[in-house]
């Protein structure tokens, strides 16, 4: 298989070690890469998303396996700098059923199982935000700071909002960051000045999206032709861009501001959608706004009964650059595996933010 970016030109210098962990599609990676780490090992148990990987990194890195049958081979890179991934969120997540028996859910300690094997310097574990803050979660973040402690590491969990780190996505993320033999009794104050100072304002989705073209256009492809229909009993709110009022969890998209979080189960109609003309600048209202004031007066005129060609889903190129991945990453699979590799992502400049602060962390206190 063809590596493109073996060069990885957007990767500075490398000053560190690092083991990725759930590693997917490989945004986290690309982030800490960018950051200066250089990932000597990754684990990804998706085909496809190994697959992505492969093509975009050093092939030789990536293992294609079940986590809990790497256990052992992952101790040859005992002493790395880091160990970071994102283990699936699903049982956490108030958009799934937060199970605590769901199998997904144990994969959190799994992970520390390989800090055990490998006493990197520091790791970061990323989740959904309800892992770090409901308190229907409380006894298992404690379990894992507790178990952190046990093998050497002070752990605490740290929620980021995306908008605030270059990513034009409002995506809320706990990052347990764990230090080994860390003897600072003000961690979580010195941590979070680190995260501070690596915020950075993001372009709006209108900034970001204009500059590829059209979908449809060579540069980017309509990947999703899921229709666009309307709800028969509107859930409505305060703004146009929140509710349910078209069929589909497939939401509009504020191009003057930033999108949603991403979500895995992209590809369908569940794939937010836009208005073109509006994005563009052929129209001077967002046609989805029009709608959502006639809902709410009752007006409902003749043309509302069918939503206009004018809002389309959001292509893959443009779901790429939402989640920071570099213009020429390639992925593999097909269009629905390729929307599932870059909603499960770790937006790209969010990860190298959190590296770049845990780096100036153990520089400055280590």
């Amino acid at each position: 298989m063809k590596t493109v970016m073996r060069g990885k030109p957007y990767m500075n210098k490398e000053k560190y070690t690092g083991v990725s962990l759930f590693t997917g599609a490989g945004g986290m990676d690309v982030g800490f890469e960018k950051a200066g780490v250089k990932v000597v090992f990754a684990n990804e148990i998706m085909k496809e998303a190994a697959e992505t990987y492969v093509n975009n990194h050093e092939p030789s890195v990536m293992v294609n396996d079940d986590i809990n049958n790497i256990l052992e081979q992952v101790c040859q890179y005992k002493g790395v700098d880091f160990v970071f991934g994102g283990p699936p969120c699903q049982g956490f997540s108030v958009a799934g059923k937060m199970n605590p028996d769901d199998e997904r859910s144990k994969l959190i300690f799994t992970f520390l199982d390989v800090v055990e094997r490998v006493k990197p310097r520091a790791f970061v574990m990323e989740n959904v935000k309800a892992l770090g803050v409901l308190e229907k979660w409380e006894s298992v973040r404690q379990e894992y700071i507790q178990r952190a402690s046990k093998l050497g590491y002070f752990c605490m969990p740290f929620v980021l909002n995306a908008t605030e780190y270059n990513v034009p996505q409002k995506r809320e993320r706990v990052f347990f960051i764990g230090i080994k033999d860390c003897s600072d009794p003000f961690f979580e104050y010195h941590m979070k000045e680190m995260l501070e100072n690596q915020k950075k304002k993001s372009k709006t989705i209108r900034e970001l999206l204009k500059p590829l073209g059209r979908a449809g256009t060579e540069n980017n492809p309509n990947t999703c032709t899921a229709k666009i229909t309307f709800a028969t009993r509107p859930i409505m709110r305060k703004s146009p861009y929140a509710g349910m009022y078209f069929n589909g969890q497939g939401r509009p998209m504020n191009v003057d501001e930033y999108s949603n979080t991403l979500p895995a189960s992209m590809g369908g109609n569940k794939t937010p959608f836009i208005d073109e003309e509006y994005l563009y600048g052929e129209a001077n209202t967002d046609w989805v706004v029009e709608y959502h004031k006639c809902l709410l007066d009752g007006s409902i005129v003749p043309e509302f009964k069918d939503a206009p060609s004018r809002l389309r889903r959001i292509t893959i190129k443009e779901a790429i650059k939402i989640q920071t991945f570099p213009d020429d990453y390639k992925f593999c699979g097909n269009k629905g595996k390729i929307y599932t590799q870059i909603g499960n992502a770790v937006p790209c400049n969010l990860a190298e933010a959190v590296a770049k602060a845990v780096e100036e962390y153990l520089e400055t206190y280590c």
